[in-house]
């Protein structure tokens, strides 16, 4: 009885590791998405997202401490100069050694919060020596991804709901063509518009950039492990706004390459889209 108990409990526990390991693999394309009742932020997958996230951390000790100490004060001023223990309040209207105390304490908290602020802001705002130029193009309501180097071209639209495959995809993320990029590479982002203004914006890369027609705006981005990553214009823009996500798949540099050669063949021979915002509109 003991074996066959034994044998029945073994049983069982690979057939609950064969649904684990069957349910992280069709979900792994949607494990970058939000989650509901998600707390915090994104998991950042650039240097410049961790350098974000740290100095947010940061700010968030530094703001905490500095309420504490505010908290505090007033709860011992409320007791300490209440009516019934100073029932002559003192006159006394000016302080030289507090005012500038009150002033010159300000001013190195800002000090301090603006040394690495304008640190961070500096690294994340141009692509120095980047590996390889990537130039997006925003359509109403699509995206345009242009690989210059590569000559290769082709555009990125929302997946409608009715062709979702709810195991693998997500509405309103998936598309039928991701921008494909190879890990640990520093990628310059160009961003511009064929008409109303846009937002190139990726949360979890720490990407925001508007697409303004005439005009080229420059971004950065090295995503260091592979993965999806999910991102949406963030700038109203029409009727079918929310149809215009942005989903980013990092692969090794083998499966970058391998991608290439299929790509310049796929986009090369594809025909011309002409597809009409009423094809991609919302029907919920």
């Amino acid at each position: 009885m003991k074996i066959i108990r034994r044998l029945n409990m073994g049983f069982k526990k690979l057939v609950g590791l064969t649904i684990l390991i069957y349910t992280v693999m069709i979900t792994g394309a949607l494990a970058a998405l939000p989650r509901e009742w998600q707390l915090g932020v994104p998991e950042p997958v650039s240097p410049v997202a961790v350098r974000i996230h740290e100095f947010h951390d940061y700010l968030l000790w530094l703001i905490a401490a500095i309420s504490l100490f505010v908290l505090v004060l007033m709860i011992y001023v409320c007791f300490r100069f209440k009516a019934s223990n100073n029932p002559n309040p003192t006159k006394t209207t000016h302080n030289t050694f507090i005012e500038i105390l009150w002033t010159a304490v300000p001013v190195l908290i800002l000090v301090i919060v603006a040394v690495p602020s304008f640190k961070t802001l500096y690294y994340g705002d141009r692509a120095v020596d980047p590996d390889m130029t990537i130039k997006v193009t925003a359509n109403q309501w699509y995206w345009t991804y242009e690989y210059p180097d590569q000559k290769v071209t082709f555009d990125s639209y929302m997946i409608p709901k009715e062709e979702i495959d709810p195991k693998t995809q997500a509405y309103l993320f998936s598309v039928d063509n991701p921008l494909v990029v190879p890990t640990g590479k520093k990628i310059q982002l160009l961003i511009t518009s064929n008409d109303v203004m846009h937002s190139f914006f990726l949360p979890s890369a720490v990407v925001q950039i508007y697409g303004i027609n005439g005009r080229i705006n420059e971004a950065w981005m090295q995503i260091d492990k592979e993965g999806w990553v999910y991102g949406q214009c963030n700038q109203v823009c029409g009727i079918n706004h929310s149809a215009m996500p942005i989903a980013v798949k990092a692969v090794s540099e083998k499966e970058y390459e391998n991608w290439l050669i299929e790509a310049k063949t796929k986009f090369a021979s594809a025909a011309p889209k002409f597809r009409v915002a009423s094809t991609i509109e919302n029907k919920q």
